[in-house]
């Protein structure tokens, strides 16, 4: 067993394995040798399922990062991944965290001039930031699971710094946030035309801040810079320099932590990856993993879905969805019209190493001729049987028997779990939008 005196005093993520090698517990810590050493402490006031967790440890692996807030969405990640099922005893207690933006529709009057800022029965809608343990199909959109909800919570106060946001759902009064310029502070909005510009910054720095939560800090700094030249040119001054402040405030935030970029996952660590490199009998691990699922009812509102994984965490500023130009009950089909899709943008949403496709031997053989003929390595994933269907750059096939405490399985289950749930989604979007126009 690794001695915590073994571990780096870097914040990470550790994983506790058990005498078989299966993980059986994944937690972060701003100090891993600190908080591995905890557990060899012989203390009476662990209640059972920390006793028996403790017991089951045989040996204990980790990868660092930046900070404790850079492990956060890692953490989250990898527990939805391997399923350690200590997580599912420790927090059967309690639920996990989601992130939520939704909005909510404002009518205001200026508070000086009793101006009407909103059109008489238009509906202007004022996104807020807000935090669930349950997630509802309402269109709003949720992050996470996170499982710790204070890290969260320090992440989100750094960068309200930067891209202010309400925190509740809007109602035109004046607050102690807004003095502190932790909001847009619409309310101070003395025109209908102040009102809407400021209206129109504040949902462009929540997609920002989305963006920044899906990992795309890097495109987002370049993005505001080429903004800021813009404004710079026009001689809109105030703007220019607003972008410059988010620009210098997101590089020190970069500092402090790091939501979801693969930057910070060693990819030699990743036993899932070898695994799958060894079962493709490939060199390199297969870096960027595409899954791709169907979703319909009887051939009607026809959908498929591509969800992306960097480095065997799942990239979700990357998954695309496609609407069926022929709605038909024939998946075959409705595949190879995905992946024809999907490759006709190699250049421009990037190219993956491994596609994954849902289906046995027939989703598999219904695209694999367009897949190797652009040089992309497939493989079929029948979850019924836990079989991967190897395609071999001759076209040759080969089953491959997964067990579930393998990490490639593990890994596979993931993106196939994920691929799924996105495209049921768009298609009860659909399904639904549908049925309003009846």
């Amino acid at each position: 067993m690794i001695a915590p005196e073994d571990l780096p005093t870097e914040s990470g993520v550790y994983f506790h394995h058990d005498k078989d090698g299966e993980i059986i517990y994944i937690g972060k810590a701003a100090n891993l040798r600190n908080r591995v050493r905890s557990y060899c402490q012989n203390t009476r006031t662990r209640d059972a399922k920390t006793r028996a967790l403790v017991s089951d440890i045989a040996n204990t692996t980790w990868r660092t990062t930046e900070s404790e807030l850079d492990a956060l969405f890692l953490e989250s990640e990898l527990v939805k991944r391997y399923r350690p099922r200590y997580n599912i005893l420790l927090q059967d207690d309690k639920s996990a965290t989601y992130l939520r933006i939704g909005d909510t529709v404002a009518q205001v009057v200026a508070p000086k001039s009793g101006i009407a800022l909103t059109a008489s029965g238009a509906a202007i809608r004022v996104p807020y930031i807000s935090f669930t343990r349950n997630p509802l199909d309402d269109g709003a959109k949720y992050f996470g699971p996170y499982y710790s909800r204070l890290p969260l919570r320090k992440a989100l106060k750094a960068l309200r710094r930067i891209l202010p946001f309400y925190d509740k759902p809007y109602d035109g009064k004046r607050s102690l946030y807004s003095q502190l310029k932790l909001t847009p502070a619409l309310e101070s909005a003395e025109s209908r035309e102040e009102y809407e510009a400021r209206l129109e910054v504040y949902k462009a720095n929540i997609r920002i801040l989305q963006k920044v939560l899906l990992g795309k800090r890097i495109d987002v700094a370049k993005e505001l810079e080429k903004e800021m030249e813009q404004a710079s040119e026009a001689q809109d001054f105030e703007r220019a320099a607003g972008l410059r402040n988010q620009i210098h405030g997101l590089d020190a935030l970069s500092q402090k932590m790091f939501f979801a970029s693969d930057e910070f996952v060693e990819l030699s660590a990743d036993p899932a990856l070898e695994e799958l490199s060894r079962i493709l009998q490939v060199q390199k691990p297969p870096r960027r993993i595409e899954g791709f699922d169907i979703s319909h009812q009887s051939g009607t509102n026809v959908v498929g879905s591509c969800v992306v994984f960097k480095n065997g965490v799942a990239s979700r500023a990357d998954y695309r969805m496609f609407k069926m130009n022929k709605q038909q009950n024939d998946d075959f089909a409705n595949m190879r019209e995905v992946i024809t899709r999907r490759l006709k943008h190699l250049e421009d949403w990037g190219r993956p190493d491994l596609v994954i496709i849902d289906g046995g031997i027939g989703q598999l053989t219904a695209v694999e001729d367009l897949l190797m003929e652009a040089g992309i390595r497939v493989v079929g994933w029948n979850k019924s049987l836990k079989e991967l269907i190897v395609v071999n750059e001759q076209g040759f096939h080969r089953n491959v028997k997964l067990g579930e405490k393998s990490h490639a399985y593990k890994l596979i289950v993931r993106v196939d779990d994920e691929a799924h749930r996105f495209a049921v989604n768009y298609h009860t979007k659909l399904k639904r939008k549908t049925m309003l126009k009846k």
